[in-house]
C-alpha cells in the first residue's frame, strides 16, 4: 500500500505511536472522513479513535465476536471452524469489541492454509470495505453491537506452537501444518535436523499387527507420501523441506533419503 501511495504522488505518515501530539495533529491536518485500520500493529487511543468524522474502520478477518485479537486466521484453522469471514468494525476502546457495520461469510476448506485463506478473505475485505464507505457515504450505514455470547480471543502466535508433537492426532497436526503455513511453518526433526512440513492429510489408519508403533514412527515412505504413526490416526506427508533446502514433493525427497520405520522426534 505504501509503495502504490508513493507511485501516485500520495503524503504517506508513519507515526511509531499515536500517542504523541505531533501525530494527533498530523491526523488531524488530514480531516478525514474515515480512518481504515487492517492488520495494524499499533493500539490507536481514544484521542485517535474520536478524530475522524465517521470513526476509525477496522477490517478483520473473522466473523466477530469469534476471534477477536492478533491472529484471527491460524486460531480459525487450528480450532476447526469450518467458516469464518470479514467483518467491517467501528473501534472502540476495547479489543475489537466496536459495533459491527458489514460482514461476508467464507467457507474454510478442507485444504485451506493460513495463505490462502489470508488471500481470500483481504479481496473480501477490499470489497467489503468500499461497500461500507459508499453507505457512510450515502447515510445507509447501520451499527449492530456485537453479541455477548460466543466471544473468543485469537492470541498472537508463537513460535514454539509449530513444534509438531505426534502424540496427537493426525487431525489436529493437520491442522496445525495448515495454519502456520506460510509462517512459523510446522516443523518436527528428522535425523536431528529441522524439518518443515508444508503439505499433509489425515489418511485412514490400517489394521496394524504386533506391538503398538509409537507416535512419529513413518509406517511406509512412497510415492503417494511418507504415512506417520500420530496418537490417533494416520498422517500422509505430501511435501517438506530439510534446513537449508527447497521444499519437496515426498516422492522427491525419498530419492535421497530412507524412512521405513524411522522414527521423527519431537524437538
Amino acid at each position: 500500500m505504501k509503495r502504490r501511495a508513493l507511485e501516485l504522488g500520495l503524503t504517506v505518515h508513519q507515526p511509531a505511536t499515536f500517542k504523541s501530539p505531533e501525530a494527533l495533529a498530523q491526523l488531524r491536518a488530514a480531516e478525514a472522513d474515515a480512518l481504515i485500520v487492517a492488520a495494524y500493529g499499533l493500539i490507536l487511543p481514544l484521542a485517535a479513535l474520536d478524530i475522524p468524522k465517521w470513526g476509525c474502520i477496522n477490517i478483520h478477518a473473522s466473523l466477530l465476536p469469534r476471534w477477536r485479537g492478533a491472529a484471527p486466521i491460524q486460531r480459525a484453522l487450528l480450532a476447526g471452524d469450518s467458516l469464518t469471514g470479514v467483518t467491517i468494525m467501528r473501534m472502540a476502546a476495547g479489543l475489537d469489541t466496536g459495533p459491527m457495520l458489514n460482514s461476508r461469510t467464507t467457507r474454510i476448506g478442507p485444504t485451506d492454509t493460513a495463505k490462502t485463506l489470508h488471500d481470500r478473505l483481504a479481496e473480501m475485505g477490499a470489497e467489503l470495505i468500499c461497500e461500507s464507505l459508499d453507505d457512510f457515504s450515502h447515510g445507509r450505514i447501520r451499527e449492530v453491537a456485537q453479541p455477548a455470547a460466543g466471544v473468543t480471543y485469537a492470541a498472537k502466535i508463537e513460535k514454539s506452537e509449530a513444534l509438531i508433537q505426534w502424540q496427537q492426532s493426525a487431525e489436529q497436526i493437520h491442522r496445525q501444518i495448515r495454519a502456520f503455513n506460510p509462517w512459523p511453518m510446522a516443523e518436527t526433526r528428522f535425523k536431528g535436523e529441522q524439518l518443515r512440513i508444508w503439505d499433509a492429510e489425515p489418511i485412514e489408519a490400517p489394521a496394524l499387527s504386533g506391538a503398538a508403533m509409537p507416535p512419529g514412527t513413518a509406517l511406509s515412505a512412497t510415492r503417494e507420501g511418507i504415512d506417520v504413526v500420530c496418537g490417533s490416526g494416520i498422517l500422509r506427508i505430501l511435501r517438506l523441506q530439510l534446513a537449508g533446502r527447497k521444499p519437496l514433493p515426498a516422492a522427491e525427497f525419498l530419492r535421497g533419503q530412507r524412512l521405513d520405520g524411522m522414527r521423527f522426534a519431537d524437538p
